[in-house]
């Protein structure tokens, strides 16, 4: 089911095609004057350029040639030669009929789906997760919901850290402390067996929060402290039981708490993969490496060079085996493209982090090329920018230290309950849903303010702009959702049932081709990784309709207007809740 601009498209490329121009110079726009025009063409320029005519004569010809095409009221040539177009009622009738009628609402399949894997969250193993993990969480989550809406097989994967150097401190900053649960870990590394784990129990998140900072500072400072912690790093890797024991403590209590942060977002993994998962793969793949010829011995060190002829500046190489022996970051990195190629082989895997680490991920790919684990082009990393504050820097406390994300969240949270409170909203509900709603609008609130900018760029996080009901913002979304529901509600009530749609007026043609964009939005989403274009379409949906609903009366219209300005409504707050959805936004029933 094609949408207008398409349609449209298809045969404005046919009349340059006839004209004997490259048909591709036909691309048809939405118009960037609604008043004059629904859509536009200006190739006709570009194509006069090449050929040595007059543009507006040759518009004119191309014009000819869309003579009784029958979805258009009028054709009209402005300026130097742009090619107008304004659809006639009927066209956009059976379009607004088609979507309402259509489970999807307009959005279409990809010709040819996928299997991708969408990596993002990136939270560590004893570590609460702060407003660094934000954007990562939500751009990836929305487009996981994109590409398997699209028809992909999409998977989401955490991928956290929880096998690194800092295991090593954390282990023995613990066992300083806790001397019961060292007892534990020095009787089972001795081989001692059905021990009572119960003094691990004592350990807490908030306990490996406070004594990690400590540990590393004092990591840097004595060289014993630091010799010790990578002792344990290399037992806890060999699987020594106590150290093992203690570490799985670590990542359960972790998990608990990411689960917790994380749903509260909306956002929800398919896998929960860490480093420690692929540890089993990096020695034969190190042995595969070497066999291949691709590593290079450095200074002690095992590396990749991936530096390439015509490249304007040089890469660093991919530091396989640190002199000491150990695998490092972008080992574990590989090892992992190595296990999803094995375990899922996906087709596409984009990797949402920040693009501060580009260059990382440039160096750990081109390494993945040359081993054979992946293709140029499957591995993909969709950088993101900062979130900052006020100061234009990325977002810290006014102690100068980094926000915990949970704390930001209930911040927010806080904030959605005084606005519902000011406008009045939810005064008389039920606290458990009130404090749901006010929980949505807080997600809401974060998300859209998030979702609504190009991912590539950074943004000022401001709390009262976000949270209104007014502008352009994820309440102000909630809020217009909301309102078609109330309307569909109080006609429920009048035995006022959805029709045959009807379109005539100047706000219901806005709004039809409003919903006729959803097509276009969803494919520059998934195109570009670019899930604003979806916050952008889901904005411009919530105006329509409420131009719609102020200038075209629903409940009060004769019946056959009545019955199609409902089904009008309808199919607006379920391409809306759609949208909003794929942004991983939730909408209340009311407010």
């Amino acid at each position: 089911m094609s949408d207008l601009k398409a349609l449209l498209g298809e045969a404005v490329e046919t009349a340059f095609a006839d004209a004997g121009l490259p048909p591709e110079l036909g691309r048809v726009t939405v118009s960037d004057r609604p008043d004059l025009a629904d859509f536009q063409s200006n190739g006709a320029l570009a194509a006069a350029k090449r050929v040595g005519r007059n543009p507006r004569e040759l518009a004119a010809e191309i014009v000819g040639k869309l003579a009784g095409a029958s979805a258009v009221m009028s054709v009209e040539i402005a300026g130097p030669g742009f090619i107008n177009f304004r659809l006639t009622d009927a066209a956009l009738t059976a379009r607004a009929n088609a979507i309402a009628a259509d489970p999807r609402l307009g959005g279409e399949y990809v010709a040819t789906s996928r299997r991708v894997l969408v990596d993002y969250g990136g939270p560590n193993v004893a570590k609460p997760m702060h407003v660094g993990h934000l954007r990562a969480s939500i751009i990836g989550e929305s487009l996981k919901r994109i590409y398997r809406f699209r028809g992909d097989e999409v998977l989401g994967d955490a991928h956290f850290g929880d096998w690194g150097y800092q295991m090593g401190l954390l282990i023995g900053a613990v066992m300083d402390e806790n001397f019961a649960a060292a007892a534990v870990v020095e009787r089972l590394n001795a081989g001692a067996t059905g021990e009572d784990l119960g003094p691990f129990d004592t350990v807490s998140l908030a306990d490996l929060d406070r004594l990690y900072p400590l540990a590393a500072a004092r990591g840097k400072e004595e060289p014993a402290y630091r010799d010790r912690a990578r002792k344990i790093t290399a037992a806890l890797q060999a699987k020594q039981p106590g150290y093992y024991a203690l570490w799985e403590r670590f990542r359960d209590v972790t998990r608990v708490a990411l689960e917790r942060d994380f749903h509260a977002l909306g956002v929800d993994f398919d896998l929960w993969k860490g480093e420690s998962d692929v540890e089993d793969l990096i020695g034969p793949m190190v042995a595969e490496l070497d066999a291949k010829g691709l590593l290079v011995d450095d200074q002690g060190a095992r590396i990749i060079r991936v530096t390439q002829d015509g490249d304007k500046r040089e890469l660093p190489p991919l530091l396989v085996v640190s002199s000491e022996g150990s695998a490092m970051y972008g080992t574990t990195d590989l090892a992992t493209i190595l296990d999803r190629k094995n375990t899922f082989d996906p087709e596409l895997v984009i990797y949402c982090v920040d693009q501060r680490q580009a260059d990382h991920f440039e160096i750990v790919f081109r390494a993945a090329y040359q081993a054979g684990y992946a293709r140029p082009g499957q591995l993909e990393h969709v950088g993101f920018g900062t979130m900052n504050g006020a100061d234009g820097k990325p977002f810290k406390t006014r102690e100068g230290g980094v926000l915990k994300l949970n704390d930001m969240i209930e911040m927010t949270r806080t904030k959605a309950r005084e606005r519902l409170h000011e406008a009045g909203l939810g005064e008389n509900f039920a606290e458990a849903e009130f404090e749901d709603i006010a929980n949505k609008v807080a997600v809401a609130a974060l998300k859209f303010a998030d979702l609504q900018n190009f991912r590539g760029t950074s943004y000022v996080f401001d709390l009262d702009r976000f949270t209104s009901f007014e502008g352009k913002t994820g309440p102000y979304l909630l809020y217009q959702a909301v309102r078609v529901k109330s309307v569909l509600r109080r006609a429920a009530e009048e035995n006022a049932a959805p029709g045959p749609i009807t379109v005539a007026e100047p706000a219901e043609r806005e709004l039809v081709l409003t919903l006729d964009a959803f097509e276009a939005a969803l494919a520059e989403a998934y195109d570009r990784y670019a899930p604003n274009a979806l916050a952008e379409h889901a904005y411009r949906l919530a105006q329509a309709f409420s131009k719609f609903y102020a200038a075209c009366p629903i409940l009060q219209a004769e019946p056959d207007v009545r019955a199609s300005r409902l089904a009008l409504a309808t199919a607006a707050l379920r391409q809306l809740e759609r949208a909003l959805d794929l942004l991983g936004i939730a909408v209340p029933e009311r407010m």
